[in-house]
């Protein structure tokens, strides 16, 4: 039986098939070639209108029916309590333990995968929303009348989920990686967060409503919904099920205040992350020591990690406001705040991008074990075979190095392609004049240009 390691999953360590500076050039050149083609051609927005198309089979429909909406928040709720059970009574072994793959793995990285084609998925299958909306509808059985709930503060828009995805990243990658554990955290510290989440989370559902939480607060639901907003399939306002124009949901996204940290949280995170061991390991090496000398070894390898980690939320974000900032010097456009929450929908193909590109290889050799041992021995206690597939284990030959390189590489460059279509989409909103709209994405361009280099650097100083 194998296993892995899956922390930090950027492919195996070797040399690079073709030199990093050569891919960084070819990614800024077919960026380049983008941006002239889309301002050559693209001189109408396209993306504005969802062009929402019913389907008119009755599958879709039966899935969005209240028992098929009540079988699917049950299975949400039976997983997420058997990963607590497991990260609580089964082995410490992080990766013999079913709750570390299943919810960082399966989960984390499954549900942004899969939504950013087929629409946002893990929605039928919340396990707060769907307890959240069986105590209501209890609660509106005894009482006759819904629950009450207080006025969620328009100010406060989806702040509480960018700063509870910091959060998440915080625990995996820097409170378990502190540890010294190889997986970066033991299944029973994971357990007790989840519940501790899953009480937060059901307060703030009791305090402000199911759905509004789930819009605006609550960390899964917000992040793996942004993901939804570039897939093809959706729901309307009557509850059908609708196929529309890919990415076009996207657009309207970031209206709700704090939306732009989201996406910036999810770059800047997996960033880190990518960077921790690589491009960052001997500025925080150095700063760790200073720490260490007023304190213990283990607070100052968290302390100065945090620290990095906002820094580099900071860093990605101060890119982005000077490409908006950009765009202010073009005549005609609109204020600061207007095109800072315009173009926000923009990145989430770079944050989707990023994602692929640190944890495509994990996610494909993990899911190995997800559905073989993992699935047979949850526990990790080696006393039992629920399906016959204790023994199995992972294939490591099924993706060769080069192989992921190159993935990591193409989804870093047609993400961030996506990135400017949107953001050249966008623009013709603003500037009705075409050649006013492509001069404002000159900023755009390099930005784009700007975090195309940054994450080739980073698979390139973790690869090398």
């Amino acid at each position: 039986m194998s296993f892995i390691p899956f922390a930090h999953a950027l492919a195996s360590r070797q040399d690079l098939p073709v030199p990093a500076w050569l891919f960084a050039w070819a990614a800024s050149i077919v960026l380049i070639v983008s941006f002239f083609a889309l301002s050559a051609a693209w001189r109408e927005p396209k993306f504005e209108d969802e062009r929402r198309r019913p389907l008119r089979a009755s599958l879709p429909h039966a899935l969005l029916s209240l028992p098929a909406q009540a079988l699917c928040g049950t299975i949400g709720v039976f997983l997420l309590g058997f990963a607590i059970y497991a990260g609580l009574s089964g082995t410490e072994a992080p990766d013999r333990n079913f709750a570390l793959t299943f919810l960082f793995v399966t989960c984390w990285l499954g549900f942004p995968f899969f939504s950013a084609i087929f629409g946002d998925l893990f929605r039928p299958f919340n396990p707060w929303r769907a307890i959240g909306r069986a105590v209501g509808a209890g609660f509106e059985a005894i009482a006759g009348e819904p629950p009450a709930h207080l006025q969620y503060p328009e100010w406060l828009g989806r702040w509480p989920a960018a700063i509870g995805l910091l959060a998440v990243v915080w625990l995996e990658v820097i409170y378990g990686g502190g540890a010294g554990v190889a997986v970066g955290l033991s299944p029973e510290p994971v357990a007790i967060a989840a519940l501790l989440y899953s009480a937060y989370t059901l307060a703030m559902m009791a305090a402000f409503g199911v759905e509004t939480w789930c819009e605006r607060g609550e960390v899964f639901s917000v992040y793996f919904g942004m993901f939804g907003r570039l897939g093809v399939f959706g729901s309307d306002d009557s509850g059908r099920v609708v196929r529309r124009r890919p990415f076009s949901a996207a657009t309207s996204w970031a209206v709700v205040p704090g939306s732009a940290a989201v996406v910036l949280a999810s770059i800047a995170s997996t960033s880190f992350d990518g960077a921790k061991d690589g491009a960052y390991q001997a500025p925080i090496e150095k700063v760790t020591g200073w720490f260490a000398e007023a304190g213990t070894s283990l607070a100052a390898v968290r302390a100065t990690d945090t620290i990095f980690m906002l820094l580099t939320f900071a860093g990605v974000g101060l890119i982005y406001l000077l490409g908006v900032r950009g765009m202010r010097t073009v005549p005609g456009a609109p204020s600061f705040a207007k095109l800072r929450i315009g173009f926000a929908h923009t990145l989430i193909p770079i944050a989707l991008a990023y994602l692929v590109a640190h944890y495509f290889s994990l996610f494909v050799f993990q899911e190995q074990a997800q559905f073989t041992y993992l699935l047979s021995d949850p526990l990790g206690t080696a006393s039992t075979d629920l399906f016959g597939t204790a023994s199995g284990g992972i294939d490591f030959r099924l993706l060769s190095a080069n192989a992921i390189w190159y993935v990591q590489v193409g989804a870093l460059v047609v993400g961030h392609v996506l990135g400017l279509t949107l953001a050249h989409d966008r623009a013709l909103v603003y500037w009705p004049d075409y050649r006013d709209a492509s001069r404002s994405q000159y900023w755009m361009l390099a930005v784009m240009v700007a975090f195309t280099c940054f994450g080739l650097y980073l698979l390139s100083v973790s690869n090398g």
